[in-house]
């Protein structure tokens, strides 16, 4: 499944997925078994693991969070994920992927709601504002992101300001915003057992 994480080549025809549609290797072409119910949800975990650049103890401590909410559990882990102030980032257009937005995170290229955070995993509140430190606007890399944010589009619980490199968040993520396609009642189902 094709999960985005090489930014914007990902939506050019250099797509890896694309290109070669079957896993790497001498017998990525071969035909395999039918997988078991327990090989589905691991394998959405992992997926979702993946796309969010999490480790496992970082998953599951989230999991746990979104499991003591009231709610639906698989809702409210990907509300937490849709959260995170690396993944706000990238979903804002100032970087190309969720790994490059942890990256500009870690090295203080970014202010909320005035003050430098370096902490990827860093939970975004409502009416926060997340914008561009004023030395780090000339770095090319988040100039052609935000170039690239009109292909990818912006959900609707953000809000752009492109010139004054800033970004406000009107409202937590829905679960129709994430359009990506997850079973998030496969991963509840793993972590019940």
């Amino acid at each position: 499944m094709k999960l985005f994480l090489k930014g914007d080549r990902c939506y050019s025809d250099k797509c890896a997925f694309d290109r070669r549609g079957y896993p790497p290797g001498q017998h990525g072409q071969g035909r395999r078994g039918k997988v078991s119910d327990y090989g589905i949800q691991l394998r959405e975990k992992q997926k979702v693991k993946r796309m969010y650049g999490l480790s496992e103890k970082q998953f599951r401590l989230f999991f746990k969070r979104a499991d003591s909410q009231k709610g639906i559990t698989g809702t409210n882990l990907l509300v937490l994920l849709e959260r995170r102030l690396d993944n706000v980032v990238y979903r804002l257009g100032f970087v190309n992927s969720r790994a490059q937005g942890r990256h500009f995170v870690l090295h203080s290229h970014f202010l909320v709601n005035g003050k430098r955070v370096n902490i990827p995993s860093y939970q975004i509140g409502v009416d926060d504002v997340v914008e561009v430190r004023e030395k780090s606007r000339s770095l090319k890399s988040i100039e052609d992101a935000l170039e690239a944010v009109v292909r990818r589009g912006l959900p609707q619980w953000l809000d752009l300001e492109k010139d004054n490199y800033k970004g406000v968040i009107k409202s937590f993520p829905m679960r129709e915003d994430i359009t990506m396609p997850i079973q998030e009642q496969l991963i509840v189902e793993l972590y019940s057992k």
